[in-house]
């Protein structure tokens, strides 16, 4: 997959991405370019990677077939014709299923550099904090910037069934875990507020605490 191109320059500031990115919750369904796809997706696998351990794997649905297979495993037959709500999330040209691997953190933090880490024949289930999930969570959030700084909309949502289920009805090799997937696309008008529309957003100062709680 090619990186951005030399010279390439960004269509927002960073600082500007941050605080303009909302959930977008409808779509047009017109076709997102495939080189924005692909510079979006080289981006996001750019996060930050525990031990370099770069587990985390994208299933990239586009094609109607593709993405009608993923939203029968992901979701029921009763919210897909609720309405408009439904139809503006579902008319998403593309689909993004982040995909972990947990054992592949395993092997990585008992490797000899990791000694020091005391994860060293520990089992992912036994991991305090899973880096697997963390690392998910780093490439959907810059993927989510990544939409923003193209000019689209993109959402991050839980699956409404057994993730399990849903990955194995996608093809993802056995002991696979998910967060989530995010939806992306054009944005489409009468966009309903979002949450920060709904609520304010917490004064820094009530948020940040210095030196002790």
């Amino acid at each position: 997959m090619a990186r951005a191109p030399v010279g390439y320059r960004a269509r927002v500031e960073l600082s500007e991405a941050i605080s303009r990115r909302r959930m977008a919750r409808r779509f047009t369904g017109e076709p997102v370019a495939p080189e924005v796809l692909d510079r979006m997706l080289s981006l996001c696998l750019d996060a930050p990677s525990a031990g370099f351990t770069q587990g985390v794997d994208l299933v990239v649905l586009e094609g109607a077939a593709a993405r009608g297979r993923f939203w029968e495993l992901a979701t029921d037959a009763r919210w897909r014709s609720s309405g408009p709500s439904a139809d503006g999330l579902l008319a998403a040209p593309v689909v993004v299923v982040p995909v972990a691997e947990p054992d592949a953190y395993v092997r990585r933090y008992g490797e000899p550099d990791k000694s020091a880490s005391g994860l060293a024949g520990v089992p992912a289930r036994d991991w305090d904090v899973p880096y697997w999930q963390v690392d998910a969570s780093f490439v959907v959030m810059q993927l989510l910037l990544a939409a923003e700084d193209s000019g689209l909309g993109a959402l991050f949502f839980r699956l409404h069934a057994p993730s399990d289920a849903v990955l194995a009805g996608l093809g993802a090799p056995s002991r696979r875990v998910t967060i989530g997937a995010v939806a992306l696309g054009h944005r489409a008008g009468g966009e309903r507020t979002t949450s920060p529309g709904r609520r304010p957003r917490r004064a820094v100062e009530d948020s940040v605490h210095r030196d002790r709680w």
